[in-house]
C-alpha cells in the first residue's frame, strides 16, 4: 500500500526536477547569443577558424575564432558564439575584411557580440 503511494510520488518529483533542469539549460544556451557590449576591438581579420561544437546533449553552438590585427597589436583570442536554432543567421566573416567587433572580455577571451564590417572603398 505504501509502496503504491511512495513510488509514484518519486517518480513524479524526478519528472518535475528533469524539466526544471532541462528549462534551465536551454535560457543558459539561448543566453550565449546575449553579450553585453562594453568593449570594441577594431582592426583587420588576419585569421579565422569555424567550427560546430556541442553544447549539451542536443544542442549545438557554432564557434567562431578570429585574430585581428590592430594597430600595433593582434589579437588571437576572439570568439562569436552562437547558438545554433532554426533561424540562426551565422555571420560571414573573410579574411582580409575590416571589422568592429563588439563585446566584452570573458575570463582569457574577448566574446563578441556584434561583428560590424566596414566599408573601406576610398573614393577619389
Amino acid at each position: 500500500m505504501v509502496t503504491a503511494i511512495v513510488i509514484p510520488i518519486i517518480c513524479l518529483y524526478f519528472f518535475w526536477l528533469t524539466k526544471k533542469e532541462m528549462r534551465e539549460g536551454y535560457a543558459k544556451w539561448r543566453s550565449l547569443a546575449d553579450v553585453s557590449e562594453e568593449a570594441i576591438i577594431s582592426g583587420e581579420v588576419v585569421h579565422l577558424s569555424e567550427s560546430r561544437q556541442r553544447y549539451n546533449y542536443s544542442r549545438y553552438v557554432h564557434v567562431l575564432e578570429l585574430t585581428v590585427q590592430t594597430k600595433g597589436f593582434k589579437h588571437s583570442n576572439i570568439k562569436k558564439i552562437t547558438p545554433i536554432m532554426n533561424n540562426t543567421s551565422i555571420p560571414s566573416v573573410r579574411i582580409g575584411d575590416p571589422v568592429h567587433l563588439y563585446g566584452n572580455w570573458k575570463d582569457d577571451f574577448f566574446q563578441v557580440g556584434r561583428i560590424q564590417i566596414v566599408n573601406s572603398k576610398k573614393e577619389p
